[in-house]
């Protein structure tokens, strides 16, 4: 549990399955104000003000929110992604994939 002087964590993005990227890029790109951060044809990483939002296909990644945590390290061995970012993936108590970031700061 935490204790009350500790900042929450920071959910840095939810994960959803996509069939096509590019469809998926499309289709919210012209329904909502995004930026694309990230894009090619497994995966692709839109912001939007108050969380980035994942598109991802079902060969490479499970769908998953991502929480950016100081301690990641914690959960297990971090890997090491083509973005850069370094992670683990685990399941909470229900078998949800949970993705474990490693932060400099969490905000």
């Amino acid at each position: 549990m935490q204790s009350a002087r500790q900042k929450p964590g920071r959910i840095d993005h939810v994960a959803i399955q996509v069939k096509d990227v590019q469809r998926a890029i499309d289709w919210y790109s012209t329904h909502f104000q995004t930026e694309i951060l990230y894009r090619d044809d497994s995966w692709a990483l839109l912001r939007f003000a108050n969380i980035n939002l994942a598109l991802v296909i079902p060969e490479q990644h499970p769908p998953h929110v991502a929480v950016s945590c100081l301690d990641a390290d914690s959960f297990g061995t971090l890997t090491t992604h083509r973005d850069g970012t370094r992670s683990i993936y685990i399941q909470d108590s229900e078998g949800n994939a949970v993705e474990i970031m490693a932060a400099d700061e969490v905000d």
